[in-house]
């Protein structure tokens, strides 16, 4: 079979977890819907044959969310072959190929006329005649075979396989889903709101159970950080009869766990800070007896003291009139709390914090996450190069520190797909689009945004992103970086922005991939370190910027509006500007170990990246979970 191919069908195989799929052909796309006989299978025929001349076609697969959002497979991913990539591999008149668990099918037909035969008639070969014993248009559609034939992007004979390009973070996510904590303390303490603050929760199951009724075996998981698993401990009052016995059962069982994923990954020991002078004691008896057992009883699983509601006591010493309140309820804490409790661990030092949770006067809590992720590096982290499967969970639980996001997402990188990025073995033969999506999966795992529509793993904001890296080039054609995009979101003399009012005008469009170099293979692509390096570096911003966009909605899900916002605010600035210019200016410097990896480390954690994203953050509306719009609503880049 020759060109131009004529396409017949398409089917999808063992596609049960699919939940759309589209092609694309000659700038049309196309649903493939469900069969109605086979559950797992997709197929469109098609009514009269599509050309695949010198063309490409694309699928994209969409995967049903799953409901811990870590797939074996990436959520979404497209496949992109050329004409002489199907033609090459042809068996008869059937193209398969495998895409992870799925196996793609192209059917295509023969297409042979009179008119296409008649000038050659009178000086054809036997086979020739055999070919045209009809005059009539034949088509002969061609049966599925079972042969798995796979084809590289290239059109070359190598095999490859999906399995190949996986994100790094599947592996990590499949050992340790969630990070697991044990909270230890009597009700009223503020456990909920120390849980709720620093995991991004609404309302944190704790701290409602009546004594008697708490089970420190229940898994509390919510659907608004499934990162994240509590086991909740009431106190050890008296009138909470044996916990004690419980808790150090329950410690003792966890210990003995085969898989690390069922492990405690963290205990946190929750003490009111006690005012002597209302008569509050901040030891339990319990407690005492866990305290002295130390190492025996806790192993050792990260723990920490956690003495709560700090601003009470702030409050209280500054009715006292003294000269400096700060400092006098840091001698009280030290005093009162710390030392009370090293005296019962034989003088050790133990890891502390003081926390306030309420929105006024919060303090604390950062210190607590940070001292929480350095124990649990130590505790679980094999190699200092190497990210553990908890260390990954629990940076990703956590929903206050941007900057331990963006650190475990250079990790990440670091292990692999960051790491020589000009000659990567790892790419070879994939598309730029396959190269780019596993990046884009392992960062946006990292960060753990509550996203139940998977809008920052769509097609469209891939596309977005894409677009955006392709100002490189156009920057580098003019020779200077384009103008900010005209804003027509505010009104002059007017305080509320039409933001508020409007759908966000985006640059680019969301339906399409506007970069032609998308779908070149990555050995082919020149200066193809300055797509992964933007890619990288930009993806990386608008996160944060989305994330301190919406960091005080808490069990709010995001909507594609706040992530419009984000990525309209970063690519107006000259933040984005400045690190494109970079990147076109970037030259690898001699004895670098890897300066590529070493640029987009320093362009991601610059000193002024913090004063940037607050840039980027200013004129931003409130984050508002109710209002939504589509993609390309207000679509000036159509």
């Amino acid at each position: 079979m020759s060109l131009p191919l004529q396409l017949s069908y398409i089917e999808l195989e063992n596609a049960k977890d699919v939940k759309l799929v589209e092609f694309a052909i000659n700038g049309a796309t196309y649903p493939v819907p469900r069969n109605q006989q086979r559950s797992d299978t997709l197929r469109k025929d098609l009514d009269e044959p599509l050309t695949l001349a010198a063309g490409q076609l694309s699928i994209s697969v969409h995967r049903k969310k799953s409901r811990l959002r870590f797939w074996h497979q990436p959520p979404f991913e497209t496949l992109t072959l050329g004409s002489g990539d199907v033609l090459s591999r042809l068996e008869g008149q059937v193209f398969r190929r495998r895409q992870g668990e799925i196996l793609i099918t192209l059917g295509f037909v023969s297409r042979t006329t009179t008119a296409d035969m008649a000038p050659n008639q009178s000086s054809s070969s036997p086979a020739d005649t055999e070919s045209r014993q009809s005059t009539n248009e034949k088509l002969t559609v061609g049966r599925s075979i079972s042969t798995d034939i796979t084809v590289c992007s290239s059109g070359t004979s190598e095999p490859l396989h999906s399995e190949d390009l996986q994100p790094t973070t599947r592996e990590l996510i499949d050992r340790c889903p969630r990070f697991r904590v044990l909270v230890v303390g009597k009700s009223g303490v503020g456990k909920s709101t120390l849980i709720n603050r620093i995991f991004g929760l609404e309302v944190a199951h704790v701290a409602k159970d009546r004594p008697g009724q708490a089970a420190i075996e229940k898994e509390l998981i919510s659907p608004e950080n499934d990162r994240f698993i509590l086991h909740d401990s009431r106190g050890f009052e008296p009138a909470e009869g044996s916990n004690y016995g419980v808790v150090r059962a329950f410690l003792e069982q966890r210990k003995r766990m085969p898989d690390v994923k069922d492990q405690l990954h963290a205990i946190w020991l929750c003490f009111q800070v006690p005012i002597l002078k209302y008569g509050e004691r901040l030891l339990e008896d319990g407690v005492e007896a866990l305290l002295k057992e130390g190492k025996e009883a806790l192993g050792d699983t990260p723990t920490i003291v956690v003495f709560t509601k700090y601003d009470r006591l702030v409050s209280f010493v500054r009715k006292q009139k003294v000269k400096d309140p700060e400092a006098e309820a840091k001698r009280y804490l030290q005093t009162y709390c710390v030392e009370p409790i090293q005296d019962f661990i034989g003088g050790a030092n133990i890891s502390h914090v003081a926390v306030s949770s309420k929105r006024k006067g919060e303090r604390g809590l950062e210190e607590l996450i940070g001292i929480t992720q350095e124990k649990v590096f130590k505790k679980f982290s094999s190699s200092e190069n190497t990210v553990s499967a908890v260390h990954l969970a629990a940076a990703g639980a956590q929903r206050m520190l941007p900057t331990l996001k963006i650190e475990l997402s250079m990790e990440v990188g670091r292990q692999r797909y960051w790491r020589a990025l000009a000659s990567s073995a790892n790419f070879q033969n994939y598309t730029m689009l396959n190269c780019l999506g596993v990046i884009h999966t392992d960062i946006v795992l990292v960060w753990n945004f509550y996203d139940l529509d998977d809008h920052l793993n769509s097609k469209e904001f891939r596309n977005l992103m894409m677009s955006m890296v392709g100002r490189l080039d156009a920057a580098s054609e003019t020779t200077a970086d384009p103008a900010p995009l005209p804003r027509s979101d505010t009104i002059a003399f007017n305080p509320v922005p039409l933001l508020t009012l409007t759908p966000v005008i985006l640059p680019f469009a969301a339906c399409m991939i506007l970069v032609t170099w998308a779908y070149e293979t990555y050995q082919r692509l020149q200066k193809v370190h300055q797509k992964f390096m933007a890619y990288i570096v930009d993806l990386t911003h608008v996160l944060e910027i989305l994330f301190l966009h919406t960091a005080d909605a808490r069990g709010k899900k995001l909507t594609r509006r706040a992530i419009k916002l984000a990525f309209r605010a970063y690519y107006d600035s000259l933040w984005m500007g400045n690190v494109h210019t970079e990147i076109r200016r970037f030259e690898s410097r001699v004895g670098a170990q890897d300066p590529i990896l070493e640029k987009i480390t320093s362009l991601i954690s610059s000193d002024g990246a913090e004063v940037e994203v607050r840039a980027a953050l200013e004129g931003l509306p409130p984050f508002n979970s109710e209002r939504d719009e589509e993609w390309d609503d207000g679509q000036q880049g159509r």
